[in-house]
Order: C-alpha cells, then sequence, then structure tokens
C-alpha cells in the first residue's frame, strides 16, 4: 500500500487509516474478533490507527492496545480527547488544560504505550482559550508523551486562530485536521480543506462511507435500522426530508458505481482519498468482512467524467443533511447570543 506525509511532519502514513470507534460497546463486543480485524488491516498495509477516550468510554482504546503488543513501533497511534468521559463530573470533558494532562496519562494506560503519536482535540470549544489548550498538549510533547497535535471537526475560523495562537505564543500548532468528508458531506471542500492546504495540514476525514449510507446498506425497499441509527436519528430517520434526500443520492451512485464496474464503498472511499487535500481517509470496520470489502479501495482510480457525475449528483460544498457536519456553532441554538 502506498504511503502519504502526514501535513509536513515527515511521517508517512496509508491512504486508510483504521478507525476504532465499532470496537467495544459501540459496535464489536467480542474483543478477540475485533483485534483480529485490526491485525488484518496491518497485515494489508494500513499503519495508521485513529480511535479516541469517549469511544465506548475507554474501551477502544483498551482493545486497540491489546491489538498492538508486539506491533506498537511500526504504527502511527492517533487518538483524541474532548468527549464526556463522566456524566456526573462537567471536568472530566473539553480542552481545558486540567483535563487534557489528566486525560493523557489514562490514554497512554489504556493503549498500553509511552507515546502517542497524534493527539487530537476531538471538538472545538469556543469557550476555551486556543492557548489554553495549545499550552497543554505543547506540555505534553516536550515531555515525550505525545509528538504531535491535532484537531478534529474544527471550522476553518477556529483553524486558522489556533495556527496563528501557536505561533504568536510560540507553541506547537496542528499539524492535521480531521473533518468530515464523503460524497453525501462535502461542505469541508469549501473552507476547510483549502485552508488546511495553505497551512500545510494533514487532511484524514472521518465517516467517508457518510455512517453507513454509501456501504450498500441503505437502499430503496430495504430496512434501514443500526445502532448508529437509534443513537443518532437525525442522522438516519427517513421520515427527515435530508435523509430522504441522501437515499435518493445513493440509488443514483450506486448506479453510477455498476456501469463503472466497481463497488458503491470503493467508489465513496476512492472520492475521498483522491482529494489533492486528503492524507488518509478513516475506516471503521466492524467485522472481517467490512474491512474487506474497504481494501481494495486504494487501487481504484476515478475517472474525470465520473467525478464530473457525482458533482451532478451532490455538488461541490454541498452537505446533504447539516447535522451531518459534525458541529454546529453554538451562537445558532442560542437566542441570547442573537439578541440584546
Amino acid at each position: 500500500m502506498e504511503t502519504r506525509e502526514l501535513g509536513r511532519t515527515g511521517v508517512y502514513v496509508s491512504p486508510l487509516c483504521l478507525g476504532a470507534m465499532m470496537f467495544g460497546a459501540w459496535g464489536n463486543t467480542d474483543h478477540d474478533e475485533s483485534i483480529r480485524v485490526i491485525h488484518r488491516a496491518l497485515d494489508a498495509g494500513i499503519n495508521f490507527v485513529d480511535t479516541a477516550d469517549v469511544y465506548a468510554r475507554g474501551e477502544s482504546e483498551e482493545i486497540v492496545g491489546k491489538a498492538l503488543k508486539g506491533r506498537r513501533d511500526s504504527v502511527v497511534l492517533a487518538t483524541k480527547v474532548h468527549g464526556t468521559m463522566d456524566d456526573h463530573d462537567p471536568n472530566m470533558s473539553g480542552n481545558s488544560r486540567r483535563w487534557v494532562v489528566r486525560e493523557v496519562e489514562a490514554s497512554l494506560r489504556r493503549l498500553q504505550t509511552d507515546w502517542i503519536d497524534l493527539y487530537q482535540i476531538h471538538r472545538w470549544d469556543p469557550g476555551t482559550d486556543h492557548e489554553e489548550t495549545l499550552g497543554a498538549l505543547t506540555d505534553l510533547q516536550r515531555a515525550g508523551k505525545i509528538r504531535y497535535l491535532g484537531s478534529s471537526t474544527y471550522p476553518p475560523s477556529a483553524i486558522v486562530e489556533a495556527q496563528w495562537t501557536a505561533e504568536r505564543h510560540g507553541l506547537s500548532r496542528y499539524v492535521c485536521e480531521q473533518p468530515p468528508y464523503s460524497i453525501l458531506v462535502r461542505g469541508v471542500e469549501a473552507e476547510v480543506l483549502p485552508t488546511c492546504q495553505r497551512y500545510g495540514m494533514g487532511v484524514i476525514p472521518w465517516s467517508p462511507l457518510a455512517g453507513g449510507w454509501l456501504s450498500g446498506r441503505y437502499r430503496k425497499g430495504t430496512e434501514h435500522t443500526s445502532h448508529r441509527a437509534e443513537r443518532i436519528p437525525a442522522r438516519y430517520d427517513l421520515s427527515v426530508p435530508e435523509n430522504q434526500r441522501k437515499l435518493d443520492a445513493v440509488e443514483q451512485l450506486a448506479e453510477l458505481a455498476a456501469q463503472a464496474g466497481i463497488s458503491l464503498i470503493h467508489l465513496a472511499l476512492a472520492f475521498v482519498v483522491r482529494h489533492p487535500a486528503v492524507t488518509a481517509a478513516i475506516v471503521g470496520p466492524r467485522t472481517l468482512e467490512q474491512l474487506e470489502g474497504q481494501l481494495g479501495a486504494v487501487d481504484v482510480t476515478l475517472s474525470g467524467e465520473l467525478l464530473d457525475a457525482i458533482d451532478q449528483i451532490v455538488p461541490p460544498g454541498t452537505n446533504l443533511n447539516p447535522v451531518d457536519a459534525g458541529w454546529r456553532p453554538p451562537h445558532l441554538d442560542d437566542p441570547a447570543a442573537r439578541r440584546r
């Protein structure tokens, strides 16, 4: 499998990154089977693994830690911090120095490693200064606990502000952004991806299969149920017009894929990994069968004619359902923020 440089770090990663969100209570509860999936990915040439503390409240990190025993040195390991890890303690979440410094130790313990290659802030928090978060991350980097800093699902203005803050205060900067990006969720093409290119940042999109919509599972005339659909119905409930638009687009995309002689999964993944701003697409298989169906996408090349046809179905810069953007400015939901 080819490799690509992660931003300007000099670190090279595979164009597919193994996402671990589905290992544990959120997906596959069989640890041994999850470990087999991880090992198969590594054997296939994937050298990049991404997880987060909040995935099944640490269980995903524990599974990854067990799977990487004896193979840690050859893997670029990424995890994230920000999500709520305790329903009663408000300080066990967010981007404060207090929490970031504490939680990295828990992640290191669960992952059974002395260092994390890429430590990412899972979501921007408008109430926490960039200097607060970057200062904590810089100290962790200098202490050898993390190698690089990254952000996830940051709006373009926050990406720029973080870069300026790092330069102004002599702090380490984010070298990578992890946005939502797929054929059905193209909003980041407008500003996020060009901004990352301008600052030399790597880009590792999450949900390139649009939360399963582009897996072939969601088709007209079939039942549409899953753990994710139960957890986040706003993204799956077909009574929502925007989700019906997604289903209509999937039907057209499936026809395009069939005409091109490739699977819908390969069409979707190849679309993401071939964008010039993208370093690696994060795939999140729950089973070996799902992983096997994804691996061949790195060998698929989409013609200009096929890409033009995709643009006709979902125009560039468009999110068919705004909920899929992964982050919404809080002032849009707070009337007091808009009224004197």
